[in-house]
């Protein structure tokens, strides 16, 4: 089987947590995780989001319960699945929310879903990411050794104490990890595909990997509205301002509805 092959018989709702699920949601805000990231990175948001608002996080294959899976290599299988899996939420108007890696594959299925399905996704917000314009300078973490991996993701942030002291932990969580890091290095767009829908983006302060400017660049990507925020933190600086940009979040969802 293919590394970017998923299991016929396997659900699209496999792809899909709805960790408090709204009867009634005026918007669901899907979430996409980073490199190496899981759906639970997004747990915590459901308890600073309104009542009308409906939290669902995409599960990436090859982790936690999806661990028995080979992991997607490359950028638009995932983006197709992941589009496929969201139709039947769609009663509802969707937002796209991704951080790092997560940014492009929102991105991606943002462009997805409104030619081929009839979908225009309310809002995306993009963070920690630069443009797919823009040609990462970031070194090639996925083809380093198991320690040289997890060094440089420790470096940003983005690897659990837990998982550098437990040997059979790091052997779980690495082949994802390596797998993520190898699809986002070698996505690129060439050309300006843009979406019509208003664009956020974000970026921590004090990222080492992606600059302010990095993220005004997703201003290309759009034929509506563009905000670009900075916040205090580093890469991961959505863990210690999650009230903040959570409640930026929602706000923006409003004033989109409103208008």
């Amino acid at each position: 089987m293919s590394s970017s092959a998923i299991p016929a018989q396997r659900s699209e709702s496999a792809w899909l947590k709805r960790f408090e699920p709204v009867p009634a949601p005026r918007v669901r805000l899907v979430c996409l995780p980073h490199a190496g990231g899981t759906a639970g990175a997004y747990h915590a948001w459901t308890g600073d989001l309104p009542a009308d608002v409906e939290l669902v996080a995409v599960q990436y294959p090859g982790r936690q319960e999806r661990f028995g899976e080979p992991c997607v290599t490359e950028m638009g299988t995932l983006a197709d699945h992941i589009t496929r899996a969201l139709l039947p939420l769609a009663d509802r108007p969707l937002a796209l929310f991704g951080h790092s890696m997560g940014a492009s594959v929102a991105y991606e299925v943002a462009l997805r879903l409104t030619p081929r399905h009839q979908v225009r996704p309310t809002a995306l917000f993009v963070s920690g990411q630069a443009s797919p314009l823009r040609r990462s300078e970031g070194q090639d973490l996925h083809l380093r050794d198991d320690e040289g991996l997890l060094a440089g993701l420790r470096a940003l942030g983005g690897v659990e104490e837990e998982v550098f002291a437990d040997p059979d932990l790091r052997q779980l969580v690495i082949p994802s990890l390596r797998s993520d890091m190898r699809l986002i290095r070698n996505y690129r767009r060439t050309q300006a595909h843009r979406v019509d829908i208003p664009v956020t983006a974000y970026v921590g302060d004090a990222d080492p990997e992606v600059s302010l400017g990095d993220i005004q660049a997703w201003r290309d990507l759009t034929t509506a509205e563009f905000t670009a925020r900075s916040l205090p933190g580093g890469h991961f600086y959505l863990q210690d301002r999650q009230a903040e940009l959570v409640a930026d979040i929602a706000a923006r969802l409003t004033s989109v509805r409103a208008r």
